[in-house]
C-alpha cells in the first residue's frame, strides 16, 4: 500500500452455524468509536442460516452477506476479501466482540505504525460465562500455554491468529490468502506472509473478547484438532515446529506415567501434579477474582493439556511415523 491515507478496512467475518454470536459480533460494530469501515459476512454453507440478521444491520452498517458451499473458514476469508472493496481486511471469528475502540485503534496503528499484517490478543469480557472465564484463562495462562499466545508473544516471533488479524490486500494477491488446511491456517498464513518479505505486528491494546467454545465436548475437540494441525505445519513449514510444541505430549505421558506409579507404589508420586493444579487454582482465582474460576481452570487447563498433546501425538504417528497424508489422515477429524 504505497499511501497509507487511503487506507480502507474492510472487516471480514466467516460464518458456519452461529446466528446468536454474529448478531452480538454485529451490535457490538454498530457501537464503533471509528466506523469508517465495510463489513463482509460470508456464511460457508450453514444449515442454521443467519440471513435475516444481517439484513437487520443493513441501516446500522456498510454490510455484505454472501453465501457459499462450506469449504472451511480459511478458504470463506479469501471469498470474503474477493468481495470486499477494501485495501486492508481485518479477520474475525465469529465467536467475538468487539470493544467500542477497537476499529478506531487498528485505524490508528495502521495509520501511524503500518505493518503489513497485525494481530491482536484476547480477553475474557466480564459477562462471559465462568465456564468462558475459564477457557479464556486457560489459552492464555503463562502456566498451560508459555506466554506463546496473545499479548504476551515476543514480536519477532508473532504470528497472528486468525480470531483477531489482519492484512494488506498487497499480502493479498502475493500469497493467495488462507490455505486449504481445516486447522492451523491462520498460522500457515503467518509464516508464509513473513516467508514473503511482508511485516507483522502485535498491536497490544487491539484485543477482542473471544468466547471460544461454550461446553468442554467442544473445547475438547477443538484443542484436540489445534494438537494434529501442529504436525501439519510442520510437514509444510519444517521450522515452525518448537520445543514448546512438544510440551502438552510430555506432559500428557508424564501425567500417566505419574498416575501409575501413584496407584503402584506410592501417593508421593502424585504430588508434582497437585502442586501444578494448585498453582492454576491461585493464578487464575487471582485474576478472575473469583474462587470457582479457579476451580474451573483446573479442569480446563488439564483439558486443554491433555486434548493437545494427544492430537499431537495422534498426528506424529500417522504423519510422521507412518506417512500418511494429511487428508487421507484426518479426514474424519477435518472434512465430515
Amino acid at each position: 500500500m504505497n499511501n497509507k491515507k487511503d487506507l480502507k478496512i474492510s472487516v471480514i467475518i466467516p460464518l458456519y452455524n452461529r446466528p446468536k454470536e454474529i448478531e452480538e459480533l454485529l451490535e457490538s460494530l454498530t457501537k464503533q468509536t471509528f466506523n469508517d469501515f465495510e463489513v463482509v459476512v460470508v456464511e460457508d454453507g450453514s444449515s442454521i442460516k443467519s440471513e435475516h440478521i444481517i439484513n437487520g444491520y443493513k441501516d446500522k452498517l456498510n454490510i455484505i452477506y454472501c453465501f457459499k458451499e462450506n469449504t472451511g473458514p480459511g478458504q470463506s476469508r479469501n471469498y470474503g476479501f474477493e468481495k470486499a472493496s477494501g485495501n486492508y481486511g481485518v479477520f474475525l471469528d465469529s465467536d467475538c466482540v468487539l470493544p467500542p475502540k477497537y476499529m478506531e485503534i487498528v485505524h490508528h496503528e495502521l495509520t501511524n505504525n503500518y505493518s503489513d499484517a497485525f494481530g491482536g490478543p484476547d480477553q475474557a469480557h466480564e459477562s462471559f460465562t465462568m465456564l468462558q472465564k475459564a477457557i479464556n484463562y486457560s489459552m492464555t495462562s503463562f502456566f498451560t500455554t508459555g506466554g506463546i499466545r496473545g499479548g504476551g508473544e515476543k514480536m519477532e516471533k508473532f504470528h497472528p491468529r486468525s480470531f483477531n488479524m489482519g492484512y494488506s490486500r498487497e499480502v493479498f494477491e502475493s500469497t493467495k490468502g488462507f490455505s486449504k488446511m481445516r486447522f492451523g491456517e491462520d498460522i500457515d498464513m503467518s509464516i508464509r506472509i513473513i516467508e514473503n518479505g511482508f511485516t507483522a505486528k502485535l498491536f497490544k491494546e487491539a484485543f477482542v473478547y473471544h468466547k471460544r467454545r461454550t461446553n468442554l465436548r467442544q473445547f475438547f475437540k477443538q484443542i484436540f484438532n489445534s494438537g494434529i494441525a501442529r504436525i501439519n505445519l510442520y510437514k509444510r513449514h519444517s521450522k515452525s515446529l518448537k520445543l514448546v510444541h512438544f510440551a502438552p505430549a510430555v506432559f500428557t505421558i508424564g501425567l500417566i506415567k505419574l498416575l501409575v506409579l501413584s496407584v503402584l507404589i506410592s501417593d508421593l508420586f502424585f504430588l508434582p501434579v497437585v502442586f501444578h493444579m494448585a498453582l492454576l487454582f491461585v493464578d487464575s482465582t487471582i485474576k478472575n477474582k473469583s474462587v470457582s474460576i479457579g476451580f474451573l481452570s483446573i479442569a480446563t487447563s488439564y483439558m486443554q493439556l491433555i486434548a493437545y498433546g494427544l492430537g499431537f501425538l495422534k498426528a506424529f504417528w500417522k504423519r510422521i511415523i507412518l506417512g500418511k497424508d494429511e487428508f487421507s489422515a484426518f479426514n474424519k477429524n477435518f472434512y465430515k
